[in-house]
């Protein structure tokens, strides 16, 4: 059944008022804490927002994207050294976590239980959506919800029961991605194979036209994610890390 849900994944941005029940949240939840870790470390936390006081806290970190306020759970996934380094400290010993190693395994950790409870989520019958604004606002969204130093939100995925069937979203096939053996740089020719589906499809050439631009590439590189964006965003996340002590 797994196979399924990953095969047929939609992401879902609107939410019937149905609730996520308690045992049914925990339950996946629980499918997140099972996830591979580093040394079973589990360096994250996960933040269970049901509130919607708190929810209007968060929702300007992440431009005020509906699906905050209206999916019945905001589940915000943080690299997490806190706890490590408090139980490291009652048993008299240095958690050496304030680098960027310890930094990279929290991250790698939060997000790979992210995924696991994003498909657990999706076999009960629930939507999800991933929100990658968690990253250009991470103080806006410490302040929200309070984390202390040594915490970090990387990733934010909303969760209900879904109020739309939308199509699937095109994904590049398979030789785009994955080598044999060792990395086989691309050619012009591949380039252009391998984007042919993305480029011929009527939306994304809407999206270019609404853009007055010459290609999707540049409605990609000069409208949705530019670099003087990435660069600004980039600053606002370095100096966050290094507040909450990730990096000295």
């Amino acid at each position: 059944m797994y196979m399924n849900t990953l095969l047929n994944h939609k992401t879902i941005r609107k939410y019937s008022n149905r609730e996520v029940d308690n045992d049914t949240l925990n339950e996946i939840l629980t499918a997140g804490t099972r996830a591979s870790n580093t040394g079973n470390m589990q360096l994250y936390s996960i933040i269970a927002t049901r509130s919607a006081e708190v929810k209007a806290k968060l929702a300007p970190a992440h431009f005020n994207q509906p699906m905050i306020t209206n999916a019945p759970v905001v589940l915000t996934f943080c690299a997490d050294v806190n706890r490590y380094n408090k139980w490291c400290a009652l048993r008299n010993t240095d958690p050496g976590t304030d680098n960027f190693e310890s930094l990279t395994t929290a991250i790698v950790d939060a997000v790979i239980c992210a995924q696991n409870v994003c498909v657990a989520a999706e076999e009960k019958g629930l939507g999800i959506c991933y929100l990658g604004t968690t990253t250009y606002n991470p103080h806006q969204i410490i302040e929200a919800l309070n984390l202390p130093k040594g915490v970090l939100p990387v990733t934010t995925v909303t969760l209900g029961y879904p109020a739309e069937d939308p199509a699937m979203q095109l994904r590049l096939p398979l030789g785009a991605v994955v080598h044999s053996d060792t990395y086989k740089d691309y050619s012009d020719a591949d380039i252009n194979a391998y984007y042919s589906e993305e480029e011929s499809d009527a939306t994304n050439k809407k999206f270019v036209a609404e853009n007055q631009k010459e290609n999707l590439a540049q409605v990609f590189a000069e409208v949705r994610y530019t670099r003087a964006a990435s660069e600004a965003f980039g600053k606002i996340l370095m100096d966050t890390i290094r507040k909450q002590g990730f990096i000295k």
